[in-house]
């Protein structure tokens, strides 16, 4: 079984990690620094409500590790891990109030919290407290793109539940 789990790890890290690195490829229309669709959460969030949490967070934790290695740069792992880890730890928290027909306010919630980790990181690397004026942006952005990805990965879950094996 643990085989079984490692492989299926792997799978979801190398869907995510090739996610990551299309969308790095795709330009948007918002000319704000940290604006993107983050799809490769929807991974994430997918082995969250399948797999559970620390399945989930290694998925994350590779992906953002192995992101950063593959798109050469490095300093983005520490906005990356940081954004990540925070949106993580408040996904797990509100998944656990929500069923299978609210993944999308876990995704929403998570992405609002990625993007406060990546402003906090932003401040104290940078040692530019003005940097919180990007997060109105930021806020709106992750509620827009959190629903979308939330969706999909909600559409995974339910859709995936349907194609369970029925218990005899």
């Amino acid at each position: 079984m643990k085989t079984r789990r490692l492989v299926f790890l792997a799978l979801l890290t190398a869907i995510a990690l090739s996610i990551y690195l299309v969308e790095a490829q795709i330009p948007l229309p918002i000319p704000v620094a940290g604006v993107k669709l983050g799809l490769a959460n929807i991974v994430t969030l997918f082995a969250l409500c399948l797999i559970g949490p620390w399945n989930a967070l290694t998925v994350l934790v590779l992906r953002c590790l192995l992101g950063s290695i593959f798109a050469g740069q490095m300093i983005a792992f520490l906005y990356s891990i940081t954004g990540g880890l925070l949106s993580w730890a408040v996904m797990c928290l509100v998944r656990k109030i929500t069923t299978d027909r609210q993944i999308f306010a876990v995704s929403v919630s998570g992405s609002i919290f990625h993007n406060a980790g990546q402003i906090l990181i932003a401040i104290l690397v940078t040692g530019t407290p003005g940097l919180i004026v990007y997060f109105p942006v930021l806020l709106v952005s992750g509620i827009v793109t959190g629903v979308f990805t939330g969706a999909a990965a909600q559409y995974l879950v339910l859709h995936l539940q349907k194609l369970r094996p029925k218990p005899h």
